[in-house]
């Protein structure tokens, strides 16, 4: 008995002792887990750790370093003088530059002290392309102590290595400025002087100046060597308020043409190589004149648009200046002409003191006068002489063609007859058949704007009318003052079934023709989908505020856009007045012409009671921050209400 009792206890002793260990493995195990947490945090932290470095890593490529969004500012922050390339991996010029740009890198490397030589891709890296303003490639720029000077020289090893080292001399300061800063103490002194100067109102928050500063300075230093020189000027349009007012200044930046004080509005490019185009061209007189008789006649034989002249007896005459100030207000749309002659007098029918509008020879028709005439005298006031140019500009029946539209044909409403239009000797006489035909019914509708127009020509608006299978020779269509179009059922073309076809829509007894994408089924996201067959009972909805996006699915900076703008309706879609909605201006028809679309993406604001008045979308960064603030300035109620679950 005694051995087993021993035997027992032996064992018990040692159940005890596991017990003991296992109960005391707990305390380890938890303390084992700690430790692994722990490690796995530092583990993490120094991935964390090593993708910053990866991010601010600085890699070379042939001696050229390669810059990022990510790497830039820590690399520049502590250099003085660095050389920058913006390039496209797809550019030929930046792959044929590529060898000479790696030789300037290795001879700036030498440079004592050496200077940086970088690249950076600018379809890639595009926060540093938008903000170094890079419209081209390739674009150097020199970073001097963290100011960009512009490299405009020769792309040769000599010419950029000189440039780089001179600008990094210690002592180098930037050029001053070319565009002249005008303040109310010497604006009238320099522009009622000038015989031609352009001057620009900013605001230096705004956005659009900021792109256009360094342009417009490009610009100011060619226009500046010239001879005469053209100069270009600037003026602060938050401080100098009283000058601002005083030119009707509504938004920034405003430019102005001024001729010995007076100004004419500025309309035309924004970027170096336009301004100094249309300077040039707005230097020049705006009315040529004409000294001989057949000159007038070759206009009046084989012109295609109207011919305007005006008739003095010599420079000297104020009648002469009256006319030559009010054709600086239109020289963009039409060419203007003037004489001294009395045999060109002679057969305008005219005596000195006149202005003479008229058509050319194929325009002309028993239904119009032959020539419109005023008399102009020192007293006349240039919108007198403005009203009668516009009004005389078209014929009865003109042609609308592709390149005169958007200047001629903005008068609304305008009935449209699409065929085959040819003025040339050969296609005359069919082409005149059939405006012949139109002109019988022109005649009687003088509130409407006739033309002819060549249907290959404005295919894409014959096909969006739905006429582009109609199986006729001629088709008709009305656009309204709304923007809305109308199309005539193909029928035999004549002049009474367009004459019942223009009666119709006087009497409103028509219904539009839109283009329009099907209407979405299922439209309750934060940002609402509107097509042309809903633009007017969402956008035009009298009761609501309505941000409207008009995009184009091709834009890149529409897809930049998109999750800032669903992020914007996410934002504010508790808001039962506010509809936040967007429309793809490429498939549908924008029913309302106050809605104008001329670039990707363009955004309106629509109040509530003022649809008529939609608001442009114009300064500001196209970010949550700056699109919420318009909403807000502009909003004429807002109040949340509760989702719906």
């Amino acid at each position: 008995m005694r051995p087993r009792k021993a035997c027992l206890l032996l064992l018990l002793l040692a159940l005890a002792q596991l017990l003991a260990v296992a109960s005391a493995g707990g305390p380890d195990e938890d303390s084992s887990d700690k430790e692994d947490a722990l490690e796995e945090e530092d583990e993490e932290e120094d991935d964390d750790d090593e993708e910053e470095e990866d991010d601010l890593e600085v890699k070379e490529e042939n001696g050229v370093l390669v810059l990022k969004d990510t790497n830039f500012d820590n690399f520049v922050a502590d250099k003085d003088t660095v050389l920058l390339e913006f390039y496209a991996p797809w550019c030929g010029h930046c792959k044929q530059f590529a060898p000479e740009y790696e030789k300037i890198a290795s001879t700036l490397k030498e440079n004592d002290p050496p200077i940086p030589v970088a690249k950076i891709d600018a379809t890639s890296e595009s926060a540093l392309a938008s903000r170094f303003g890079v419209s081209g490639y390739p674009t150097l720029k020199i970073l001097k102590k963290g100011q960009a000077v512009d490299y405009e020289g020769s792309r040769t090893q000599e010419e950029i290595v000189a440039k780089v080292k001179e600008i990094s001399q210690p002592n180098w300061t930037p050029p001053p400025e070319v565009t002249l800063v005008l303040t109310k103490d010497n604006f009238d002194e320099v522009v009622n002087d000038a015989d031609i100067i352009l001057v620009e109102f900013y605001a230096p928050w705004c956005g659009h100046c900021k792109k256009l500063a360094p342009e417009y300075e490009k610009a100011a230093k060619e226009l500046s060597k010239r001879s005469p020189p053209i100069p270009l000027a600037k003026v602060d349009a938050t401080a100098e308020t009283d000058l601002a007012k005083r030119f009707d200044v509504s938004g920034y930046p405003t430019l102005k043409i001024f001729r010995k004080g007076k100004p004419f509005d500025y309309n035309g490019p924004r970027e170096k190589y336009g301004i100094i185009d249309y300077m040039i061209e707005q230097s020049g007189p705006p009315s040529k004149e004409i000294q001989a008789l057949k000159q007038v006649q070759e206009f009046l034989k084989d012109g295609d648009d109207v011919i305007i002249i005006g008739v003095f007896k010599a420079e000297s005459d104020p009648a002469y200046q009256q006319y030559q100030d009010a054709a600086n207000n239109l020289r963009e749309d039409y060419k203007f002409h003037h004489t001294f002659s009395t045999e060109i007098a002679k057969f305008l029918k005219v005596s000195p003191g006149k202005l003479v509008v008229m058509q050319p020879e194929k325009f002309q028709s028993k239904y119009e006068p032959r020539s419109n005439v005023l008399d102009i005298q020192g007293s006349t006031e240039g919108s007198a002489i403005k009203d009668h140019v516009l009004k005389h500009s078209l014929p009865l029946v003109g042609h609308r063609k592709t390149s005169n539209d958007a200047k001629r044909y903005t008068r609304r409403p305008l009935v449209v007859v699409y065929y085959s239009v040819d003025f040339g000797f050969d296609y005359r006489a069919a082409t005149q058949f059939w405006r012949n035909k139109v002109l019988e019914v022109a005649k009687d509708f003088p509130e409407y704007t006739f033309a002819v127009a060549d249907e290959d020509d404005f295919a894409t608006e014959v096909k969006d009318l739905g006429l582009s299978e109609s199986g006729e020779d001629v088709n008709a269509a009305i656009l309204d003052e709304s923007g809305r179009k109308f199309a005539m059922e193909p029928d035999e073309f004549d002049s009474d079934t367009l004459r019942e076809f223009v009666t119709a829509f006087k009497k409103g007894k028509l219904k539009p023709v839109i283009k329009s994408q099907p209407v979405p089924k299922n439209n309750k996201g934060p940002v609402k989908v509107v097509v042309g067959k809903t633009f007017d009972s969402i956008v035009m909805d009298p009761k609501k505020d309505v941000l409207i996006e008009f995009y184009a699915p091709w834009c890149g900076h529409c897809k930049q856009l998109e999750p800032v703008y669903t992020a914007l309706g996410k934002k504010y879609k508790s808001h039962k007045n506010l509809v936040i909605a967007k429309m793809d201006a490429t498939a549908n028809d924008v029913t309302n012409d106050r809605y104008k679309v001329e670039g990707f993406p363009t955004i309106y604001f629509a109040p509530s009671g003022d649809k008529k008045n939609p608001i442009k979308f114009e300064d500001g960064d196209r970010d949550l921050e700056h699109l919420s603030k318009f909403i807000e300035e502009h909003a004429t109620k807002l109040s949340r209400t509760r989702e719906e679950l």
